[in-house]
């Protein structure tokens, strides 16, 4: 039984009402400060006692949002990992995309960093307060949870790692002194197979241990007709043990270790839109592609794979010694993800992309709390985190990328009504004409092995002092004060070789080359030239040959869309440092005020900040502000030749002799992000009946906006964005046997300035993706079979997003269309179970998630290198199945 608040500031989920929930096990919204709250018991009626901010406190006394979602009700509900989590909290939205680990985490609107190592996430991930610097380290299936909180908006006071858009914090179980545990078993449709057991018991009086593990198989609900596969099936396994040691009444030390795999075939994709290219030149060489979004189609030449292997030890030590408390976290984590994928998304052999990624993460953490009965209590705390991130990527050459680029270069010559072979055939002699033309060998274009190869690398440190002061001068008024200073620096390297002889050769340059009998061979020589013969060059060798036409003009233009992975300087060099370093102070102003003993109101003033991100890509281009490429480019979506280098004006790259041909502009790194919110907040709660109400006005300056391009991906500053809105919730408890949940958030997300992004200026435009309302509500019956305890429970949740564009465009689609055509998705899904508890502990029961088999987009991008087509992710339909557990 669950009851589904989520709270921007203040607003709480009820679990213990009229002494019934206990048996409900509905989830609460809790208001709490830090990821370690932990409830207990209630003392009197529907009071619950969390140590948020440290101390004992009661939910409605502790005036921050935090949504709680208990152990019980994960279990109820079948949420199996944090994809499933948003279903039961409106102000979270969950996303897998490319692979398995590629997840994205947004609350408020804000989140990023799914498919880039080098992004820093802006929604934070602490699993038993160790922090997950990369949701990949973050999607194992839950188990032996205890809760999980979703915490709204910058926390900077109490979480050494700052996260500007909000935090999902885990806390599993500690070892009991009392022999116990759990076994469970499911079995559901797509052959799912769900296997999981937890057991606790004491070796000595004052040692007690844990042992909990998870099994997940199922066959993929999206089919790869051409190669008889299943894809976005589940193959994932995890095991964690742990030691609890309490030496004295005032020690408790805290060890954990765990490891989790995934082996999976992900993600299943099809097409919105089938663009010219698709249908013509992949079509010509024998490739098959989906073209029924909601089919599960899928038409690949190699079954893509992602191995994921996430493992690390904590320790975590609590020392009380009179009102003061010492705690201490330390954690060294790895994480090891690999994966190939066909990228284009068809059956032809054109390209496919791998990645073998390495991350190594230690943090340190210490804390001291007061709990003092006077009017003041405090804490101060200190936080490091050193990281090591490696990146080894490659874009392969397909055996028919050179055909699928011939019909390219021969559609122009023929009528639109040739057939393929025959623009394969002419566009083959087109390509052959080129190399002799530009002294390549013969059959040296996309002849090779690789587009291009790549090595990333960064370190980075951090260390944070932060701390918060509570005042109370009288009874039920505090004010709160925080602050967090952090250090941050980045080292970062970038080895990039394009490899394809094409994508190394300036177009323009060339022809200026030939056309001067080979006198101009460089940006020195025709920097030489009188200004009257640099413009007459310029004039022929900017202007397009037209079909038929050779003279006066440029044949080789036409070659400009075929470049598609042009070289880039390596970093570091003597113009880029491959370094950033950032600090900042932020801080907590809040006052709240009991007005009676089922009322409390609050207001807060918070500031967050995030430090720079690297773009660990094929876009991870020199800055504006170090290059500007020279006239007569060609850009696009499958054209990176961006002018002349001879011709291009002097800036620090050309001064430095570092310019490679081709070169164009991106970005290496965003700046920080500095969020800051206003909430204002009321809570209320009577017996069977509460509400809450929250109120926001949240802003990010230099949101870290990060977007595919058709063949990279750009990570840039917005100048600002921000969102205004709201959330309510409410319990209702007619019967002891009967709850009612409702949640609502209502979002009003704007780009106040973003001038620059991919699609032009995005500045008053509503940001995309974000949902204006999401709805939440829920019902749960417990029935009591006979006098032994016997319960059969049943519960059905609706989980509502409003439609809403799915983003602002696609840099490529979207903007050959002047940003029409926008595609929507609106959520309704309804989940359902029901399950029979025995006294004895056995439990049977049944669910089903997505009853209605709802289907929506999850998001969109732009065909790789097929200009026109529209690619996407469909959400998952309709599973259902039965479990069996006993607990003892």
């Amino acid at each position: 039984m669950r009851s589904t608040f989520t709270g921007a500031a203040g607003a709480y989920r009820f679990t213990l009402l009229a002494g019934a929930a206990c048996a409900l096990a509905m989830p609460t919204m809790a208001f709490a400060q830090d990821a370690e709250t932990e409830a207990a018991e209630p003392e009197v009626g529907n009071e619950i006692i969390v140590t948020a901010s440290k101390r004992e406190q009661t939910l409605q006394e502790t005036p921050i949002a935090v949504s709680v979602t208990s152990g019980e009700t994960i279990e109820r509900a079948q949420i199996r990992d944090v994809l499933d989590l948003q279903t039961v909290v409106p102000s979270l939205r969950v996303s897998q995309l490319q692979t398995s680990s590629a997840t994205t985490f947004i609350i408020r609107g804000f989140g990023n960093g799914d498919n880039n190592f080098g992004i820093e996430p802006s929604v934070g991930v602490f699993i038993d307060g160790v922090f997950r610097s990369r949701s990949a380290s973050a999607i194992s299936d839950l188990n032996m949870i205890q809760r999980v909180e979703v915490l709204n908006g910058p926390q900077s006071t109490l979480f050494g790692k700052n996260a500007s858009a909000g935090v999902i914090s885990i806390v599993t179980k500690e070892p009991q002194y009392e022999f116990g545990g759990q076994v469970e078993a499911v079995y559901g449709n797509y052959n799912q197979v769900f296997l999981k057991g937890e057991v606790t018991g004491p070796i000595t009086d004052n040692i007690a241990w844990s042992l909990d593990g998870t099994y997940q198989q199922r066959d993929g609900f999206g089919r790869i007709v051409n190669l008889d596969s299943e894809i976005n099936d589940r193959d994932r396994w995890s095991v964690r043990g742990q030691l609890l040691i309490e030496p004295t009444a005032d020690i408790k030390i805290r060890l954990i270790g765990d490891y989790g795999k995934i082996d999976e075939i992900c993600c299943q994709t099809s097409n919105l839109v089938v663009g010219p290219l698709t249908a013509g030149a992949v079509a010509a060489v024998g490739g098959q592609f989906p073209s029924d979004f909601f089919s599960f189609d899928n038409f690949l030449n190699v079954v893509p794979f992602n191995e994921n292997e996430n493992y690390g030890i904590s320790g975590q030590v609590d020392w009380s010694f009179g009102n003061l408390t010492l705690t201490s976290i330390t954690a060294y984590r790895e994480l090891r993800n690999a994966f190939i994928q066909d990228v284009d998304f068809t059956s032809a052999d054109l390209t496919a992309e791998g990645r073998n990624q390495g991350v190594d993460t230690f943090t340190q953490e210490l804390r001291l709390t007061s709990d003092f009965d006077g009017p003041i209590n405090f804490l101060l705390g200190g936080y490091y985190f050193d990281e090591s991130i490696s990146q080894d990527s490659f874009l392969t050459v397909g055996e028919d990328l050179r055909d699928f680029a011939a019909f390219q270069a021969g559609s122009p010559l023929l009528p639109a009504n040739a057939p393929g072979a025959q623009r394969i055939a002419v566009g083959n002699q087109v390509l052959a004409g080129a190399e002799a033309g530009l002294g390549l060998t013969p059959g040296s274009i996309f002849g090779g092995d690789f587009l291009s190869t790549e090595r990333f690398a960064v370190d980075n440190t951090s260390w944070s002092v932060f701390g918060t002061v509570d005042f109370e001068p009288v009874d039920g008024l505090v004010f709160t004060g925080g602050f967090n200073y952090t250090d941050d620096k980045k080292d970062f390297l970038i080895d990039f070789n394009a490899l394809d002889p094409l994508a190394n050769i300036n177009l323009v340059d060339r022809f200026i080359t030939l056309a001067s009998g080979g006198a101009v061979t460089n940006r020195a020589q025709f920097q030489a030239l009188p200004a009257a013969n640099q413009q007459a060059l310029l004039g022929l060798a900017t202007t397009a040959c037209p079909p038929g036409v050779s003279v006066g003009c440029n044949p080789f233009l036409g070659l400009a869309p075929l470049q598609f992975q042009t070289p880039f300087p390596d970093v570091p060099n003597i113009v880029e440092p491959g370094r950033t370093r950032d600090d900042k102070l932020t801080y907590l102003l809040r006052v709240a005020y009991e007005v009676s003993p089922e009322i409390n109101v609050y207001a807060s003033y918070a500031t967050g900040f995030k430090a720079s991100s690297i773009n660990l890509s094929r876009d991870s281009r020199p800055l504006v502000s170090d290059y500007t490429p020279g006239p007569g480019g060609v850009l696009g979506a499958t054209a990176r030749s961006p002018g002349s280098t001879f011709a291009a004006p002097a800036s620090p790259i050309i001064n430095a002799g570092l310019a490679t041909p081709n070169l164009s502009t991106g970005t290496r790194f965003a700046g920080p992000e500095n969020a800051e919110v206003y909430e204002v907040g009321m809570k209320a709660q009577w017996d069977g009946f509460g509400f809450n109400l929250a109120l926001f006005d949240q802003t990010i300056k230099g949101f870290q906006s990060f977007a595919f391009t058709g063949l990279g991906f750009a990570l840039q500053n917005a100048g600002q964005q921000s969102v205004k809105g709201f959330e309510f919730d409410a319990t209702i408890q007619p019967d002891p046997s009967l709850v009612f949940t409702f949640a609502a958030t209502y979002l009003d997300p704007v780009f106040d300035s973003f001038p620059g992004s991919v699609l032009g200026d995005l500045s008053g435009q509503r940001v995309g993706g974000i949902a204006e309302w999401s709805l939440r509500t829920s019902a749960t019956h417990t029935l009591e079979i006979g006098d032994d305890g016997t319960t059969l429970v049943t519960r059905v949740d609706y989980a509502h997003d409003s439609s809403t564009p799915i983003n602002n465009g696609l840099p490529t689609f979207n903007r050959a269309l002047g940003n029409t055509q926008i595609f929507e998705r609106e959520v309704n899904l309804v989940n359902a179970s029901m399950t029979l508890a025995l006294s004895n502990g056995v439990e049977i029961g049944a669910f089903a998630r997505n009853l209605l088999n709802d289907l929506y987009i999850l998001t969109n991008f732009d065909g790789v290198a097929q200009a026109g087509t529209v690619s996407g992710y469909p959400s998952q339909p309709r599973t259902y199945g039965g479990v069996v557990r006993f607990k003892f």
